[in-house]
């Protein structure tokens, strides 16, 4: 089964699981009914804009959507990316605290050269911390970006509107994005 197939079984899922309509997903996402429904039925490449839309309508992290990350023992399977207008990321793992306080998403991204990506708010409580390989990235909430190169990290709310560009050339890094427990509980 490829990305598309299991990325739209999964939604399909979670959005019955809690009792939605395709029409009130799209509306609670803003993402449109056909879109959706394409989506759900495998035969649309999901963008990264478009499942975060809908997993934080759903009220849940992004790896919901994606599943776990493949093993990473040996040569193993390719991971997939899903891109957005800018940004490419892979889900490398899933991290759910013993106490149930918190899940968190690690992803290998990268924001491609001259890019701009602007990403709505998740679900409150939110946080994102990017720590950059290479390059330099530009991040955050628009009216607090901030500028961070190799070897460096930085940390922002992600309930808020925010943004990550890479306006001096392509960026490799890390980006840890950490969601309170009522993003599990819907």
């Amino acid at each position: 089964m490829g990305l598309n197939e299991d990325v739209g079984r999964r939604l399909r899922a979670l959005r019955r699981e809690r009792e939605l309509s395709l029409s009130e997903l799209a509306r609670r996402s803003g993402v449109g009914k056909g879109t959706l429904s394409e989506l759900e039925s495998g035969t649309r490449n999901p963008t990264l804009e478009t499942l975060y839309a809908l997993t934080t309508a759903l009220g849940l992290p992004l790896s919901a959507a994606l599943g776990d990350p493949p093993a990473t023992a040996g040569p193993g399977p390719v991971r997939t990316g899903v891109s957005g207008s800018a940004v490419t990321a892979v889900l490398l793992e899933r991290y759910e605290d013993e106490d149930g306080s918190a899940v968190t998403d690690v992803f290998r991204v990268s924001i491609r050269a001259g890019g701009v990506q602007e990403s709505r708010a998740h679900v409150p409580g939110t946080r994102e911390s990017l720590m950059v390989l290479s390059g330099t990235a530009v991040v955050g909430p628009p009216d607090a970006t901030r500028t961070v190169g190799p070897g460096a990290s930085v940390r922002w709310r992600a309930d808020v509107p925010h943004v990550y560009g890479a306006p001096d050339g392509a960026v490799e890094g890390v980006l840890f994005v950490r969601y309170p427990s009522a993003a599990e509980s819907g």
